[in-house]
């Protein structure tokens, strides 16, 4: 701890760790996710309480990760928890697939999403835009987009984490201050007392809408719990990333605190924000509408409906601004993962290596190729379900590490107690554990690979522990 702060410079208070929570948070999600919940519950209540119910979960999640923050408040973040809950073979396979899948896929997903909202400033940008074809392989516009914003802000972040810091920051207020003008003009200008009342009629009639058939089919029972979680995927997506202010930790001014606080802040404005986003959508967009608009971009139809036609480009603007934001945030904690895995000899050594602005400049590059390679997949939507499967198993095994180490270490120093324990804590085990389950018997064909992508890491620790 005392060589790490020699190094890494305490330069973010508690404004920043807040921003870069809710600024790592809101991507693309809020802006598109809605269709497919729509699409699965055909229920306007429960496309409420889906984001409401993932909202709590992860403020619950985030308030539990309080008092490991406040135990361990250095760089590595959840790395770092579960080595000191479990052992290194688990940390280790936490950071292969952050590295491989968690990290570096969510940064290609939001590169692609920004890309995709671009192209409606410049057309050239478009993923139509073929400029090279070898066999099944197309490189489009779209894609060098995306690797050129990484490589930018992976530029920025490399002179020192005061250039990463000012621009989350900055880019971050200007995020909620549009998404709040949004919600606001939406609620007083664009709201119709007849789409509210047509959207709040028959409310917990519950269907979905088979695509094979072309119709809608009701659903209750099991087809409606797995509905429910087929739905929440898209909705946990839009919610995650919120645990990067425990990666940087070690540039955090009182960490003990400031992370903690940073975590139950950014989480809860966040959620506020996205029910919010979906009360003014069902204000002003027939639930219809929202379930089948045009490539799921529910935000352009009802900013189409508040402003008229240039609706569309006030919000590929604000998307902009958003996933640009919320990569910065992904690429500046992701780095401190591996320079924290490298100083346990756990990723290549050069990670751990720190250049003359005091930031782990070689992860942060390495993770820029890797994230850049993933863009050329250009596939948004199937980045979705083995993400969030991996990404909520670490979460589980994580917030268990808090009852691990209340028995393992009980005179540790405790700042900062999980609020709620052992209830809040037990509680997101519960529903974490139940959804998990779900996906992988619902969606075993893309679930199924996040955890084989996983479990390949066990042969490889124990190959690089030999050597």
């Amino acid at each position: 701890m005392q060589d790490e702060n020699q190094h890494l410079k305490r330069e973010l208070g508690l404004l920043d760790g807040t921003m870069l929570v809710v600024g790592s948070m809101i991507g693309s999600g809020i802006f598109i996710v809605s269709a497919d919940i729509a699409r699965q519950v055909g229920s306007t209540a429960w496309l409420l309480i889906i984001w409401l119910l993932s909202g709590i979960i992860t403020i619950i999640a985030a308030v539990s990760y309080g008092e490991l923050s406040a135990m361990f408040p250095k760089a590595g973040g959840q790395y770092v928890y579960l080595k000191e809950a479990y052992n290194k073979l688990i940390a280790f396979l936490y950071g292969w697939s952050f590295f491989g899948v968690i990290q570096t896929g969510t940064i290609a997903a939001v590169g692609v999403a920004f890309s995709k909202f671009a192209a409606y400033l410049v057309p050239a940008v478009s993923d139509e835009n073929i400029l090279y074809e070898f066999g099944a392989f197309k490189l489009n516009a779209a894609q060098l987009v995306s690797i050129a914003t990484i490589i930018l802000l992976t530029y920025i972040n490399s002179r020192g984490v005061k250039n990463g810091k000012v621009l989350q920051t900055v880019l971050t207020i200007i995020k909620i201050a549009s998404l709040v003008g949004l919600i606001i003009f939406g609620l007083t200008l664009g709201a119709k007392a007849e789409i509210w009342n047509a959207n709040w009629t028959d409310i917990w009639a519950t269907k979905s809408y088979n695509a094979e058939a072309g119709a809608w089919l009701p659903i209750s029972g099991t087809a409606l719990i797995t509905g429910i979680s087929a739905a929440m995927v898209g909705s946990l997506f839009s919610s995650d990333a919120w645990n990067g202010v425990t990666f940087i930790a070690g540039e955090i001014k009182k960490p003990e605190r400031n992370v903690g606080l940073s975590l139950f802040l950014g989480t809860f404005i966040v959620t506020i924000i996205y029910v919010l986003a979906n009360v003014m959508y069902v204000a002003v967009v027939p639930l219809e509408e929202i379930a089948f608009a045009k490539s799921d971009r529910v935000a352009v139809v009802a900013a189409n409906y508040i402003f008229g036609n240039i609706g569309t480009l006030i919000i590929a603007i604000m998307i902009m601004i958003s996933t640009f934001a919320c990569n910065n945030g992904l690429i500046m904690a992701g780095a401190r993962v591996y320079y924290t895995m490298a100083k346990d000899g756990l990723f290549f050594k050069k990670a751990a290596e720190l250049n003359e602005f005091s930031v782990p400049a070689w992860a942060l590059w390495a993770q820029c190729v890797w994230a850049s390679a993933l863009c050329l997949t250009g596939k948004y939507g199937d980045l979705l379900d083995f993400v969030v499967i991996i990404v909520l198993i670490f979460y589980i095994l994580t917030i268990y590490g808090i009852f691990i180490l209340r028995k393992k270490q009980p005179d540790a120093e405790r700042p900062y107690k999980a609020f709620g324990y052992p209830f809040l804590p037990f509680a997101y085990i519960v529903i974490a554990s139940a959804i998990s389950i779900s996906l992988l018997i619902t969606k075993f064909s893309t679930c199924g690979w996040g955890v084989l992508i996983m479990l390949t890491g066990i042969p490889v620790y124990y190959m690089t522990q030999r050597k």
